[in-house]
Order: C-alpha cells, then sequence, then structure tokens
C-alpha cells in the first residue's frame, strides 16, 4: 500500500538530485570555520533576507534558542503568541536555556497585533516584574493553521519595538510559505528583525538545518552558545549542500503545496463529520470533528486507507501538505475523505 504522510512537512526525503549535490559537496571543518559549503549557505541565506550574517545549526528549535540567549538574560522577559512554538514545542527552553519568562499573548490564529504587544511591555520602573527585553513571531503559525504576519503587519510590530528598545525575532519555521503566500520580498525582512530563524528541513525539503540570521555581532555571540548547546557540527557541507539546493530549487514549488491544502479544505468541507475547519492560507489544515469520529477513531481509519496524519488535541485534526505529496496522493486522499462520509459511525 503506497502510504501518503500528511502528519507533518518534517518528513520529507531527499530528491535524487539534493543527494548527488549532498555527495559531491565541498567540506572542511565548520567550527574552525573551513566548510566552503556552510559559509555558502550562511551567506547566501543572510543576504537573501538582508541581513549582515548568518549560522547554520541542526534545528529551528536551536536557532530559536540561541536566539532567545542572546537577545535575554535572567529577569527579562520574550513576548509572544500563546500558540507560538517557542512557548509550546521547545521544551522549556525559554526557561531552562535563558532564564527567562514569557508573558503570553492571546492573539488570533497564533498572530498578534501591534496594540496586543504594546499591552504586554512591562512598565521599567516597577521591580515586581520582569523586564520585557524580547518580541518573538511566527511565520507561519503553526497552531494558527498556516496564518501568517505580511510585511506590512510586521512593520507595524517592529515599530513599536523601537520606539520601546525591544528586538525583535522572527521565527521562520516556514517563512518561504508566507513569502509565497504573500508576494512579500525576503529582502525586506532586514530592515525589520534583529534576528531571523530560517528552517530549510520543511517545505523546502532538506533532510536537516535551520540558518539563524542577525547582525555580524549578534552572530558572533551566538556562534559561541551554539556551541555551548552542542551544535557545532564539524563536516557540516554535506548538510549544508542539501539547503543550498532547496534555496535554489524548492521555493518556488511551495505554491503547488498550498493547493493542495486549499483542495483538501474543500472537500472536508462537503463531508458530515467535520464540524470546522481554519481558513487555509498555506499548506498547513487544521479541522474539528464533530461526534461522528473521536479524532483517535479518524487517525485509525486514515491510517488503515494509507493515510498518515495528527491529532492535534481533542476532536482536532492536522493535514499538511509537502514535497513528496504527489498529485496521486492527493487524489486518494480525496476518495478516502469522501468515502469516510459513508463508512460507519465510529468513536474509539
Amino acid at each position: 500500500m503506497q502510504i501518503t504522510d500528511l502528519r507533518s512537512d518534517t518528513v520529507t526525503r531527499p530528491t535524487p538530485a539534493m543527494l548527488q549535490t549532498m555527495f559531491s559537496a565541498e567540506v572542511g571543518d565548520d567550527v574552525y570555520g573551513e566548510d566552503a559549503t556552510v559559509n555558502a549557505l550562511e551567506a547566501k541565506t543572510a543576504i537573501l533576507f538582508g541581513m549582515e550574517a548568518g549560522l547554520f545549526c541542526p534545528s529551528g528549535t536551536m536557532t530559536n534558542q540561541i536566539a532567545i540567549k542572546v537577545h535575554t538574560q535572567p529577569l527579562t522577559e520574550v513576548i509572544c503568541d500563546i500558540t507560538s512554538h517557542i512557548y509550546q514545542y521547545e521544551g522549556g527552553g525559554i526557561a531552562f536555556n535563558s532564564g527567562a519568562s514569557t508573558a503570553l499573548v492571546h492573539g488570533t490564529r497564533g498572530k498578534m497585533t501591534p496594540e496586543q504587544v504594546e499591552a504586554h511591555i512591562r512598565p521599567l520602573d516597577n521591580v515586581h516584574f520582569p523586564e520585557t527585553k524580547l518580541v518573538s513571531l511566527e511565520n507561519t503559525c503553526n497552531k494558527g493553521g498556516g496564518t501568517f504576519y505580511t510585511l506590512a503587519e510586521i512593520a507595524a510590530i517592529a515599530d513599536i519595538c523601537r520606539r520601546h528598545r525591544l528586538a525583535l525575532h522572527l521565527d521562520g519555521a516556514r517563512v518561504f510559505n508566507a513569502l509565497v503566500a504573500s508576494g512579500d520580498d525576503a529582502q525586506d525582512y532586514g530592515r525589520y528583525f534583529d534576528s531571523i530563524s530560517v528552517c530549510l528541513s520543511k517545505g523546502l525539503g532538506a533532510p536537516v538545518g535551520s540558518v539563524l540570521l542577525g547582525s555580524s555581532d549578534f552572530i558572533r555571540r551566538a556562534r559561541r552558545v551554539r556551541k555551548v548547546l552542542g551544535g557545532g557540527m564539524r563536516q557540516a557541507g554535506y548538510l549544508a549542500a542539501a539547503c543550498l539546493y532547496a534555496l535554489d530549487n524548492h521555493v518556488g514549488r511551495l505554491q503547488e503545496d498550498h493547493r493542495k491544502a486549499k483542495e483538501i479544505e474543500a472537500a472536508l468541507l462537503q463531508t458530515d463529520y467535520v464540524e470546522s475547519v481554519l481558513p487555509v492560507e498555506t499548506n498547513i489544515v487544521i479541522f474539528k470533528l464533530n461526534d461522528k469520529y473521536s479524532d483517535k477513531a479518524f487517525v485509525n481509519a486514515l491510517a488503515n486507507r494509507g493515510i498518515r496524519a495528527a491529532s492535534f488535541g481533542p476532536q482536532m485534526i492536522r493535514f499538511v501538505t509537502h514535497l513528496d505529496v504527489t498529485e496521486e496522493m492527493l487524489q486518494h486522499t480525496l476518495q478516502v475523505l469522501q468515502a469516510l462520509i459513508e463508512a460507519p459511525a465510529a468513536t474509539s
């Protein structure tokens, strides 16, 4: 049975052309700064986003946590949406790595407004509160169903941060999905963010890797934190080569993932077992089941028909389209979703 894996866009595997690029990479010891392919990736990504320098790391969690560590210190605070990845899915790293606290904003589908950000800034003259130091945005917003901040929305929040002398970080877990959907220019991001985490192992299909971007001084300090966290890799150019290939070949095709997600959304809205679907903006589809199926029973029903999906909370399911979901797999998924209308009800 052919398996269609919709659990996440992290499940992609290198294409044959990507693998060939990896095999032929020029490598050296990156901790000594001697891996030419890593250096090329860091420079290319920095230029792409209008930043001075970059730092290649194994994961987006590491790039986020390094950025937070450099921007903050104990007794300071990070403003972020309550659904954000840095708060929900990075193991309590803000507290563990940085000794900082979090001010949690109840935004709309993962997005905070400038007014909400400003309302969560602590008064500097009150010793009862931590000092606000950093604001973190997420593009796209995972738990929001792939929503994204446009450049105009980013600019408005950046203005708040500048006026209050706060750093602004972007968790760019799916930043290229946001750019493709919005039509915004990545180069403009460097005007607003003090640091950016660019993940290359999701929609772009690289097997491993994220690049942290910032000023030259910021990256110098970040490199020291990466070493302490165990992220100083050696002949990492084999991995960086895959990321370079992804940047050169896989950005434009993200619109295909978005189209497939919209087709799945349309199919779900025609079923009798879906209560609601978050409006699809990029490649993430989050929907709520009614009582015909429990989330566990629904995931099992899909698995029995060759489709892997993720439960995303009580009665909530997430699908993510990606590089490895072919047109044939999409059509099979649409057929299964239709067939489950006629299937016997199951709640366990």
